[in-house]
C-alpha cells in the first residue's frame, strides 16, 4: 500500500452492496483525498471479525494513517467487536436503528436475512424477469417484445446502453430494452422505422466522441469503427436524429451507471416497479 494513502473498509454481514454504495457516496464528497476502498462482505462471525481487524491494523501500520470503517453489520456483538479497531467507524445501522427503535418503542429484529435476503418473493421474481428481459432484448435482438418494455434505450454502439438496461432491471425491476443506431440507420434523418411505434418509450444515450473512440479502440483497435472521425460522425448524426424526433437523451460520458439510470428515470418520468 502506498504511504499517505488512507484506506476505507466497507464491511457487511451480507453482500456489502448497500454499505459500498453509501461509502462511495460519502467519499465522493472528498475527491481531493486519496482513499483506497476495500469491500469485505459476509463478516458474520467473531473469527471473521478477527481477520478483518488484523487487516485494518496492518493497513494503518503501512500507511501511517487512521483507516475508516463504514459498516452495515446487524449484530450488536459483531459491531462491538469491530469497535476495538483503531479506525474511525461509521455505523449505518447504529446511526439509524437506535432512533427508530426509540420512535417505534421496540427493538429491531437484528436479522441479516431481513436486511439482505429475499424478503419478498414477488419483488425477487420481478427483478429476475426484468433481467431476463434486458438480456433477451439487448442490441435490438427481439424488437417484437418492445411493446412490453418500460423503456427502450437508443444510441450509437458502445454508448452505455447495455449496462444501464441491466442496472434498471436489477435495481428497479424495469423492463429495459436497447437498440443501437447503426450507420445504415443514419442514412435517414428520421428514426428507424422499427422504432417509430415506440417513440413514447424511447430514451437516448449519447457520449463524447473522444470517449467513444477510447472505448471502441479497446474492442477493435485501429479500425474505422474506432476512429475519431467515425465516432464524431455517428454521435453528431444520432443527436440530430433524437432532437428531430423530440426523444430525450443524456450524455453518459461523465455519469456512473447509477447516476445515468436515476437521471433517466427522473427525466422520463418512469416509476420503479420494485422499491
Amino acid at each position: 500500500m502506498a504511504k499517505d494513502k488512507r484506506t476505507a473498509f466497507f464491511i457487511s454481514d451480507g453482500t456489502g452492496l448497500t454499505v459500498e454504495a453509501i461509502g462511495h457516496s460519502l467519499l465522493a464528497q472528498f475527491r481531493d483525498q486519496q482513499v483506497e476502498q476495500v469491500t469485505i462482505p459476509y463478516v458474520d462471525s467473531p473469527e471473521k471479525v478477527e481477520l478483518v481487524l488484523k487487516r485494518i491494523e496492518q493497513s494503518a501500520a503501512e500507511s501511517g494513517l487512521k483507516p475508516v470503517i463504514i459498516t452495515s453489520i446487524v449484530s450488536d456483538k459483531i459491531r462491538q467487536q469491530l469497535h476495538q479497531s483503531s479506525a474511525l467507524m461509521l455505523d449505518v445501522f447504529e446511526s439509524y436503528l437506535t432512533p427508530l427503535a426509540s420512535l417505534f418503542g421496540r427493538d429491531p429484529a437484528q436479522s441479516v436475512n431481513v436486511s439482505h435476503g429475499i424478503a419478498d418473493d414477488r419483488r425477487y421474481s420481478e427483478r429476475i424477469e426484468a433481467v431476463h428481459f434486458a438480456m433477451d432484448n439487448d442490441d435490438g435482438r427481439r424488437v417484437r417484445e418492445f411493446d412490453r418494455a418500460d423503456v427502450i434505450l437508443v444510441g450509437v454502439s458502445r454508448s452505455g446502453k447495455t449496462p444501464t438496461c441491466l442496472y434498471l432491471a436489477l435495481q428497479f425491476g424495469l423492463r429495459a430494452a436497447n437498440y443501437p443506431i447503426t450507420e445504415e440507420d443514419m442514412d435517414s434523418t428520421t428514426l428507424p422505422k422499427i422504432l417509430r411505434p415506440y417513440r413514447h418509450k424511447l430514451f437516448g444515450l449519447t457520449i463524447d466522441p473522444e470517449r467513444l473512440m477510447s472505448i471502441r479502440q479497446e474492442r477493435r483497435a485501429n479500425s474505422r469503427y474506432a476512429s475519431l472521425e467515425q465516432c464524431e460522425f455517428e454521435v453528431r448524426q444520432v443527436e440530430q436524429m433524437l432532437r428531430r424526433a423530440q426523444v430525450p437523451y443524456l450524455n453518459a460520458t461523465q455519469l456512473s451507471v447509477e447516476e445515468l439510470a436515476t437521471r433517466l428515470m427522473s427525466q422520463a418520468g418512469i416509476e420503479r416497479r420494485i422499491g
